[in-house]
């Protein structure tokens, strides 16, 4: 698309500490994150799976067939995105529109969460293949809330650059994060009104949480108008996947980056197939109960906040491809630990060391693609790794739902198997890995 831009003339000094975080624009901007933070810990790390378990999990078989539900429900949401999310960047070209978007999927998503809730406490009394059929609703209210949850980020996203200057974008980012964590603190709270072996309870609460901190940004932001004019009104829908082609196919230009971007994917896979089934695994195989997974939950995103501090020093200091190896052991080790769990503590280990590795990995590698990257196809390279990143969150919860099923008479051996399979696609992320050169800071990419 060709555009051209006009001038805009910014005199405004930089902004600096609470004249910053506390203008109306960026705090409506970050409690959107607290808010769709809300929806990511409440229904698809903690209280779904734990929905799932406690209708189908009757038995350690059942327990498996339970796990392959979360994976394949995981899986066919993020089909989806991969399917449509090419078409998002075209929309924001074509219109410069973010924010109308966001207060549509993210009001989709809520009205899943809050039907996930109606239908589950519903108790229809039909059957489908053996399973209540509310089971099969929730599902497809879960896959439909989740896909507009991930395609409202698309946009929310993008709109980061909208509220300050080049030099306030760090800071901005960060508020963003840290207040989006404390939306995974005040979400857990949902559960101290939540009935021991009743889930569903949290879904309904949940969702009023999650329009209650989106309504800062529904009514106080505003979309900046348009610094440039289309010289192309009408842009096939298409170009969205044209353009992810034609970046894929210049990439091939760029060994070192095409390189780790094949590391990223399995990196990714492991780690976004984790997190789906984390609660699931920790209490149908290790024996957890919904309060002690609450607590490691919140262990872990503790851990996850120390992670993304400490990584950022430690990626200062030994290189961004180092740092994003050291990510990758500790990924590698907690997979391992958590596939020979016997007993409980070794997956206070194993979920406090996923934690870390989580907080880190987005840290040190945006860190390692702006290093590898030329500055003027940067934008582009970003978007092909997000593509990627997508691809990857629906090929790893295929791989564990089908393990899980296929092995299901064995029991927890399932179980131990699946998460086993993640520990090796992070090992062949690693040994790609070091194929990866580390450029120096006089490189050019």
């Amino acid at each position: 698309m060709q555009k051209t831009p006009i001038q805009v003339r910014n005199t405004q000094p930089p902004r600096k500490g609470w004249k910053l975080y506390l203008t109306l624009p960026i705090l409506s901007w970050a409690l959107y994150d607290f808010a769709n933070t809300i929806f990511s810990s409440n229904i698809n790390t903690v209280f779904f799976p734990f929905y799932l378990d406690s209708v189908i999990g009757s038995s350690e078989e059942m327990s498996q067939v339970a796990s392959t539900f979360i994976s394949y429900a995981n899986a066919l949401a993020s089909f989806f995105l991969v399917l449509f999310s090419p078409l998002y960047g075209v929309w924001i070209d074509r219109t410069g529109q973010k924010k109308k978007y966001i207060v549509w999927f993210a009001s989709i998503s809520i009205i899943g969460t809050f039907m996930m809730g109606v239908l589950a406490l519903g108790k229809l009394e039909a059957e489908w293949f053996g399973l209540p059929a509310e089971l099969f609703l929730v599902v497809i209210m879960f896959v439909i809330a989740k896909f507009f949850f991930n395609s409202s980020l698309v946009f929310y996203d993008t709109m980061m650059s909208d509220l300050g200057t080049k030099e306030e974008m760090p800071l901005i980012s960060g508020f963003g994060v840290a207040v989006g964590y404390l939306g995974t603190l005040v979400g857990l709270t949902v559960y101290l009104f939540v009935q021991e072996g009743s889930p569903e309870q949290a879904f309904i609460p949940t969702a009023i949480l999650y329009l209650l901190f989106s309504l800062p940004l529904f009514f106080f932001l505003k979309d900046p108008a348009p610094k440039y004019k289309s010289k192309q009104s009408n842009v096939s829908f298409l170009s969205g996947y044209k353009e992810i082609w034609s970046t894929f196919k210049e990439m091939k230009s760029y060994k070192n980056v095409f390189t780790f971007m094949i590391a990223y994917f399995f990196l990714n896979d492991a780690i976004a197939t984790t997190i789906a089934i984390m609660a699931i695994y920790a209490t149908a195989v290790v024996g957890f109960n919904s309060g002690q997974f609450i607590i490691l939950y919140l262990v872990s995103t503790i851990a996850a906040i120390i992670g993304s501090f400490m990584f950022g020093y430690i990626t200062k200091k030994i290189g961004s491809r180092n740092a994003i190896v050291a990510v990758a052991c500790i990924l590698i080790t907690a997979l391992v630990i958590a596939a020979l769990a016997v007993a409980q503590w070794m997956f206070w280990l194993a979920g406090s060391l996923v934690g870390i590795a989580l907080g880190s990995m987005w840290v040190t590698s945006r860190t390692l693609i702006v290093e590898l990257t030329p500055e003027e196809k940067r934008g582009q390279f970003f978007g092909l790794f997000a593509f990627s990143g997508k691809v990857s969150s629906i090929i790893g919860p295929l791989i564990y739902g089908t393990i899980t099923l296929s092995l299901r008479e064995y029991g927890d051996i399932a179980s131990r198997f699946a998460i086993s399979s993640l520990a090796v696609m992070a090992i062949i992320g690693l040994i790609i890995l070091f194929k990866v050169k580390q450029p120096s800071h006089n490189e050019t990419p």
